[in-house]
């Protein structure tokens, strides 16, 4: 194994625990920002590239079909194949948004179209759920299995909020384990069935979930109830009989005391398991080779790649899977005064023997050298039917590349200003207090001196009737702190100018059609129609 360090480009206030990693058609992205989206990215969806020990993100758009999808910390994602004409996807279940609400909604997030300068397009659509529907939760795991030749997912664990019953002022944000159910989904018709199984006694959350067939391993996990990591390993079979699906769960004993693990593939049914937690206050160092076959789990050590000293000393680390053979590590910057980037970002590589011979697979995006050929660079690729001018950056997508730099500092200006002494808003734990707000907190404008400035209309004590009728009225407006009380003061009128209305004139008028007749004609005519 190797440890390679990684720089990251404008982008790493972007990265927190909790995001996710997501491989579609060979490309990873990365899912599940810090904050909500801003106007440089509105999907919240950014491919990652990683080359020359640098780490840039692009921004993703969405197709016009697509529904809006919020960032997610900590839910339940599994990879789809492409199965009986359906698309290769992924599925994600639950999360924790940046308000700390909880998700329960189901969402398939697909590519929808890949232009020919590298520029993706994702479609995501919301499932809709019926039936034994799982609670909004966080921390579990979603997995495919497929029996008799039909499909479905097997959601398991997590956690979720105290019921609003049990719920008090000193334990309004407490969180408890999901009860031990296991639930079925039917990803065609939506169908959830809730399983009660006699050997799964406890509920817990962010352990390690693998499929393989109709088996789903489940490995680690914290049980929030008495506080503990079980070194166990579950091994649940499920049969889609025609009737009734059969549930059938075994407990093992020779499993990991792990949570919040990096599972990154290595190959058919193998994986490298890394990363994660032995106890609340140590993590696991070490590395475990696991494989599953017709007969069932192997699991093997594996020596873990030289830790530098800020990997070994820190508390807390975090990551993902960057793809076969490789995995993301991310370390918390600390010192005193505090290090200008937040994390420091690390690239673990892995080695597998195969026929005698050692070959390092990179990321996906990274090429991988061979003795026989050589990968085409990017200055190398081809495109047809491309105007010069369209392939400006398309090579190596710096023209899209994210660069924080770009955003306005919302914590100074913008929605998250501290407006007054006073102030309620705090952008970590605001929540939307006028059935007007959506994702940002309503602003007034005080019409206090030359420039005036922005306040809160929640920390005015405005009522809802008062601020629709300000925001439709022409009036003033005088915040608290300047005249005490919220007071109307109307504007005078705008003077309008007459306008001066020019009568049109007709550059080309055609002169009516005369005939010229002689008396002759005339008597003529007279006697005819006579």
């Amino acid at each position: 194994m190797a440890l390679q360090p990684l720089t990251a480009v404008n982008c790493a206030g972007l990265l927190q625990p909790g995001f996710s990693l997501l491989e579609l058609e060979g490309d990873v992205y990365l899912f599940g920002q810090k904050g909500w989206p801003k106007r440089s990215c509105p999907t919240g969806i950014f491919g990652v590239r990683i080359k020359n020990g640098e780490l840039k993100l692009r921004a993703i758009s969405f197709s016009n079909n697509s529904c809006y999808l919020p960032p997610l910390r900590c839910p339940a994602i599994a990879h789809f194949e492409p199965h009986d004409g359906s698309p290769e996807c992924y599925l994600i279940h639950g999360g924790r948004t940046p308000n700390n609400e909880l998700s329960s909604s189901l969402y398939m997030l697909s590519v929808d179209s890949r232009g020919c300068n590298r520029k993706v397009t994702f479609c995501c659509q919301e499932k809709e759920l019926v039936g034994d529907v799982p609670s909004a939760r966080y921390g579990h795991t979603l997995s495919v299995i497929l029996s008799r030749g039909k499909t479905a997912c097997v959601l398991f664990g997590g956690r979720s909020y105290m019921p609003p019953t049990e719920r008090t002022t000193e334990n309004w944000n407490s969180v408890v384990d999901c009860p031990p159910q296991v639930f079925l989904i039917d990803l065609e018709f939506g169908c959830c069935t809730a399983h009660t199984l006699p050997e799964l006694t406890d509920g817990q959350s962010f352990h390690v979930a693998l499929a393989r067939e109709d088996c789903v391993y489940f490995l680690g996990g914290h049980i929030l109830n008495s506080d503990c990591r079980p070194p166990r390993l579950i091994r649940l079979r499920v049969e889609l009989l025609l009737g009734s699906p059969v549930l059938t769960c075994t407990v093992l004993h020779e499993g990991l005391t792990i949570t919040s693990a990096i599972v990154a593939p290595v190959g058919y049914h193998e994986y490298i398991v890394l990363g994660g937690y032995q106890s609340e206050t140590q993590k696991r160092m070490e590395c475990t080779y696991i494989g599953l076959d017709d007969v069932g789990v192997h699991m093997e050590p594996r020596e873990p790649p030289q830790w530098t000293s800020e990997v070994t000393h820190s508390r807390t680390w975090f990551g993902g899977s960057l793809g076969k053979g490789s995995a993301l590590i991310a370390i918390p910057s600390e010192g005193n005064p505090t290090p200008p980037d937040a994390y420091h970002f690390y690239q673990v590589s892995f080695q597998k023997e195969q026929n005698g011979e050692t070959s390092t697979q990179g990321c996906s995006q990274e090429s991988t050298d061979f003795e026989d050929s050589a990968p085409l660079e990017d200055s190398e690729e081809l495109y047809f039917g491309r105007e010069p001018h369209e392939l400006e950056y398309s090579s190596d997508g710096e023209g899209d590349t994210y660069n924080e730099e770009d955003e306005e500092d919302e914590s100074q200006t913008g929605y998250w200003i501290k407006c007054c002494l006073t102030c309620l808003v705090d952008p970590n734990t605001w929540e939307p207090y006028y059935s007007t707000e959506l994702t940002r907190p309503a602003m007034i404008f005080c019409s206090r001196g030359e420039g005036g400035h922005w306040v809160h209309a929640q920390c005015m004590e405005l009522p809802e009737s008062l601020l629709l009728h300000l925001s439709q009225d022409n009036s003033k407006y005088f915040c608290l702190d300047h005249r005490g009380l919220p007071k109307q003061e109307m504007t005078p009128p705008r003077q309008m100018m007459p306008v001066k209305r020019v009568p049109m004139k007709m550059t080309h008028r055609k002169a009516p059609v005369s005939m010229k007749m002689t008396p002759a004609k005339k008597s003529f005519l007279r006697r005819l129609f006579d």
